[in-house]
């Protein structure tokens, strides 16, 4: 699925300058299967644009648009099988029911679609240093404990793209490429991109391209 950005810009975002390289105010394509760094200062709209890639938000004018549909004519019933197969997010404030356990939280999503096997989930967790955590209440994880369960419970559905909004702010470098390496892998599985939002850590990781905000 190609995803194209026709000189959007954010209500909240007009006033301020942006760059001629900005994907505010121009036209850009994300090309199908495309591993994107987007790299931004603080107040230049990463959150914003997670939220209005997957039609969370709609005040802005340009168009987006999926394969060249303009994503504002989508109506709920159009969204939910988007939602579950085609777009997973990583939100900067992760959205992880806190009073459930991490086992619970995985649970629920995989209900979905039932893509992964449990084994496979308590395998991501251990690679990622928290397979102890399972039966433990999301609430009382560290920041980067809650960041690694949610990077797992976003690689359990099957997808497109992966939108994540500044998903190891909370990690060292070794857990941040640990957890690359795994949506590495996921992607090239299903054959998907991804676009990360960072303040310009890069992650090492060989990226398809760099865009910026």
């Amino acid at each position: 699925m190609n995803i194209v950005f026709n000189q959007v810009m954010p209500t909240p975002l007009a006033s301020i300058n942006h760059s001629a390289e900005s994907i505010w105010g121009n036209k850009i394509e994300l090309k199908s299967g495309e591993r994107i760094l987007l790299n931004a200062s603080s107040g230049k709209g990463k959150s914003t644009f997670t939220f209005t890639s997957i039609g969370l938000r709609k005040d802005y004018s340009g168009e987006i648009t999926y394969d060249g549909v303009d994503i504002k004519t989508f109506s709920p019933n159009d969204w939910t099988p988007i939602r579950q197969g085609k777009m997973s997010v990583i939100f900067q404030d992760l959205q992880l029911f806190l009073n459930l356990s991490v086992e619970d939280n995985l649970i629920l999503k995989n209900m979905l679609q039932e893509n992964v096997t449990v084994e496979t989930l308590k395998k991501q967790l251990e690679f990622l240093g928290i397979g102890d955590k399972w039966k433990q209440d999301c609430g009382l994880l560290s920041m980067g404990q809650q960041q690694r369960v949610a990077i797992v419970r976003a690689l359990s559905q099957p997808f497109e793209w992966l939108i994540m909004d500044e998903p190891f702010s909370h990690l060292d470098k070794e857990n941040a490429q640990k957890c690359m390496k795994l949506i590495h892998e996921r992607c090239e599985e299903l054959g998907a991109g991804f676009v990360l939002t960072s303040l310009g850590d890069t992650y090492d990781y060989n990226y398809t391209r760099e865009l910026k905000l």
